[in-house]
């Protein structure tokens, strides 16, 4: 029997991870009613190793989402409610000491862990908490560690948060940080349903028992998944364009629009540009392809940059949005003149 070739191997592992896809889109579809590209989305980030930021206004199935993507996977969940008193410590945990029954027995101290020591965190609401307090997560997300005094705990992988927000034109909320905001991979819109979607969610959460998703992947099975995502190869004409993209978002940038000029303030730092290039893979293995292309980076940009991009005082006060800004980047932009770009066949079904 004939060992199989590389070739084989790549397209055996990239039809495996859209099975796996799938099955996964199929589970969260059982609970969740459209919403398609907020779903990809969260899945982008999850393998990516890289967390999500979900806004919408109350109601509209941020929170059901999350929980829903937990229960499709066998990963430990912890869930953190955002209010305006809650403190550093209620996430990272906190140093408690140990009363030992005796005489002779000494008091003992030990680190109790907060929610964060999960693979899924659900961060909800958290612009309801104050600045200090979302602060407290940087370090974990950014670096999967936590530092209590003088001990660092390191954060179990995959590790992944997904926070809700609310509009900030509405009553109790704080705006993130921009640190903090830089540290999500993407920032995710969810719209209002229309009126079939409406139909839809009527149908399932007002029925007799609410449908429950089936877990079908397990830890080790995403850690492969996050492997493969860095093994795909990316052209360096289409890492050339990604680059160009994210340097048309700062307003002295040499490919910036007339509009980033006018109304942009900040652009996208390199860590945009890192989350643009690993999202585009996964688009790429979403569609049963082993190689990004520029395309791939085009559907990726929106949700990558949104939210890395600050508008100045004249676009705010004119009611600007940064997707607006990366609309005319994309029209600016223009390809490099290579002609087909190879490989995106490779493991295509």
């Amino acid at each position: 029997m004939t060992e199989p070739t590389a070739t084989e191997s790549v397209r055996a592992d990239v039809l495996q991870f859209r099975d796996k896809i799938s099955g996964m889109r199929s589970e969260i579809g059982k609970v969740i009613i459209g919403n398609k590209e907020v779903v990809d989305g969260v899945l982008v980030c999850l393998l990516a190793g890289g967390h999500a930021l979900l806004e919408g206004v109350p109601g509209l199935g941020k929170t059901m989402l999350v929980r829903t993507l937990a229960e499709t996977l066998s990963l430990q969940f912890s869930r953190i409610q955002f209010t305006p008193d809650l403190m550093p410590a209620d996430i990272l945990g906190t140093t408690v000491i140990e009363q030992n029954q005796g005489t002779a027995g000494a008091n003992q101290f030990y680190f109790r862990k907060g929610p964060i020591f999960a693979n899924i965190v659900l961060a909800d609401e958290v612009n309801r908490a104050t600045p200090k307090t979302q602060s407290a997560m940087l370090e974990a997300m950014a670096e999967r560690r936590v530092s209590v005094g003088n001990t660092t705990h390191m954060l179990e992988e995959p590790f992944i948060v997904l926070a809700t927000q609310n509009p900030l034109e509405m009553e109790g909320t704080y705006p993130l940080p921009e640190a903090q905001l830089d540290r999500f991979l993407f920032k995710l819109h969810v719209p209002f349903p229309n009126r079939e979607e409406l139909h839809g969610i009527l149908d399932l959460t007002t029925g007799a028992e609410m449908a429950k998703p089936t877990p079908i992947v397990d830890r080790a099975t995403i850690l492969t998944m996050q492997k493969l995502v860095r093994r795909v190869p990316v052209a360096r004409h289409v890492q050339d364009y990604a680059i160009r993209v994210i340097q048309a978002t700062h307003p002295d940038g040499p490919d910036a629009p007339d509009m980033v000029k006018q109304f942009g303030r900040v652009g996208a730092s390199p860590r945009g540009a890192q989350s643009v290039l690993l999202a585009a893979k996964i688009n790429a293995l979403f569609d049963g392809r082993f190689a990004a292309s520029t395309d791939d980076v085009r559907k990726v940009v929106h949700p990558a940059l949104r939210h890395r991009m600050l508008l100045n005082f004249e676009g705010e006060a004119e009611g600007m949005k940064t997707d607006q800004l990366i609309d005319a980047i994309l029209k600016n932009v223009a390809e490099a003149k290579v002609g087909a770009e190879k490989g995106a066949a490779v493991g295509a079904a």
